[in-house]
């Protein structure tokens, strides 16, 4: 699958990183985690072909602008319309994880006619608390870095699948191994994305499906309130599988979501 890397400059002087994958349209459009990059879902690029995959770097994170000024969500949302519509003429799939999952959420609730089928890997509306933002930022900046070489980034940050897609993402610089993103970056972009949004959910009117984890994040309460309150949602569970599913229980992840993006 040959994929090519662009970029596009936004209102904030920002740069939007992403990579597209040549394929059938409609195209689906896949939105990382809080701390990730788009490198993660390669593989779910892959595994969804023929279509054509647009992976995004949101701003803070990969390819894209690192420190950007801006981390509210109302700027995550328009970078992603911005790449939507600079590479699609018609509706797209959205699919998101996480922080990815609350954005996808969000672009869809505000502009409906731009999404098609809307998929929320271990997303809800939004929650968190100070502590858990500050134990956050905390860690990040733990991270001894630079990292000399990847095999002591590999024995700093576990073994985990999380901690490989970050040893896999490094950027190399001369003095040494960085992630690519910032601790107070990602401390700024989570306060936002935890205050919740109850009234964008519930205007949601794309086909969803609220794929969660039986290892993930959120208690069954939250789970089952989230989808109740969804207008046109689906609950699909994993099994064996934690907050970062796209990476641990790929197979079942590939698997619901071909099922979804092909039914009529």
């Amino acid at each position: 699958m040959s994929e090519t890397r662009h970029t596009i400059a936004v209102d904030d002087g920002s740069t939007i990183s992403y990579s597209v994958s040549a394929g059938t349209n409609p195209p689906v459009v896949i939105l990382h985690g809080l701390a990730g990059s788009s490198r993660e879902f390669i593989p779910t690029a892959r595994a969804l072909s023929p279509r054509r995959v647009i992976l995004i770097d949101q701003r803070g994170h990969g390819f894209s602008t690192r420190m950007p000024a801006d981390t509210s969500r109302a700027a995550f949302v328009n970078d992603v319309i911005r790449v939507i519509e600079a590479e699609s003429s018609q509706p797209v799939d959205l699919v998101g994880q996480s922080m990815g999952a609350h954005t996808a959420m969000l672009v869809a609730a505000a502009h409906p006619a731009l999404v098609q089928k809307l998929v929320l890997l271990e997303g809800n509306e939004g929650s968190g608390s100070a502590e858990e933002h500050a134990a956050l930022g905390a860690y990040f900046r733990s991270w001894e870095v630079p990292f000399p070489n990847r095999a002591i980034a590999k024995e700093s940050l576990g073994d985990g699948p999380l901690a490989k897609a970050w040893v896999a993402d490094l950027e190399e610089r001369e003095d040494g191994l960085y992630p690519r993103f910032d601790a107070d970056v990602m401390v700024r972009t989570i306060c936002e994305a935890t205050v919740p949004r109850w009234a964008e959910w519930e205007s949601v009117s794309a086909h969803t499906i609220a794929v969660y984890a039986d290892r993930g994040l959120f208690t069954e309460a939250q789970k089952a309130e989230f989808v109740r309150r969804g207008r046109n949602v689906t609950r699909v569970d994993l099994t064996n599988a934690s907050h970062d599913a796209h990476l641990d229980a790929s197979e079942q992840w590939f698997m619901v979501l071909r099922e979804f993006l092909t039914a009529p």
